[in-house]
């Protein structure tokens, strides 16, 4: 904008700002919390036998504090395949009667199919991607370059990546064009892709999380086969930004103006 005054023309630039929304402060917060539980894990790989609850049924032996994190773990994916009505992302929960709110006019399912079709494709591009990756990280495994340590440490890694993407950026978006967390087709597909390292490591503590992220996944995907109406803004009104409550996509003010 500019104004002026008698000794001629000052520019003035003013930036519109938004408050952050209380649950993109949320993420934020998990963010950290992720964060130092990274640096927490990276310490105790320096530590003789920190990680031999890795292998086998030494789960089972006595208490570690990995037990801990393996429930937090696994409470999050429970909470990924029942309805929980404003306590998580609408992204994560659209897959659930209680979050979606139809047109009111006919749907269009042609449209729909197409829709589908076209954001499923783009879905297993990552897929095909991502199992690469893991695939290079298990060659790195087999051949002892890498230990069951630093399987366990790549993903807690893609743990903290997880929600940069949600909140700052994400690499998939260049292959799924969507515009947000809240419309992506792969949203549930986290834990999956976050705990594949560990199909390589064996033992009760990482196979039961790839055995829960696989069940997440499962029902993440039938829903999207059952109904697939819940997933797409033209037929979920709930997913239009001018509807959205979350508000965990970076540009989002700049989409409501």
């Amino acid at each position: 904008k500019e104004t002026y005054n008698d000794k001629g023309v000052i520019k003035i630039c003013v930036l519109e700002v938004s408050s952050m929304s209380i649950k993109r402060k949320q993420y934020f917060t998990r963010l950290f919390l992720r964060i130092i539980i990274f640096l927490m894990c990276l310490l105790m790989s320096f530590k003789p036998h920190f990680y031999d609850i890795l292998e086998g049924m030494n789960f089972f032996n006595r208490f570690h504090i990995l037990h801990i994190l393996w429930l937090i773990w696994i409470f999050d994916m429970v909470l990924q395949i029942i309805p929980i009505k404003n306590k998580l992302a609408l992204g994560s929960q659209k897959l659930f009667a209680n979050r979606f709110k139809p047109i009111s006019k006919k749907i269009n399912y042609k449209a729909l199919k197409n829709y589908v079709k076209k954001t499923t494709e783009s879905a297993y591009k990552v897929f095909i991607i991502w199992t690469l990756l893991i695939a290079i990280i298990g060659i790195l495994y087999y051949f002892n370059i890498i230990n069951k340590t630093w399987l366990f440490m790549i993903s807690v890694f893609f743990y903290v990546c997880d929600l940069i993407c949600v909140l700052i950026w994400c690499p998939f978006r260049l292959i799924m064009k969507n515009k947000c967390c809240t419309t992506c087709r792969i949203f549930n597909w986290d834990h999956l892709m976050m705990f594949s390292p560990l199909i390589f490591c064996g033992g009760f503590f990482s196979i039961s999380l790839v055995v829960m992220a696989l069940l997440a996944w499962l029902v993440w995907e039938l829903c999207i086969l059952i109904y697939p109406e819940r997933f797409s803004e033209m037929t979920n009104v709930a997913l239009r930004c001018s509807k959205c409550t979350d508000k965990l996509c970076t540009q989002y003010c700049k989409k409501l103006r």
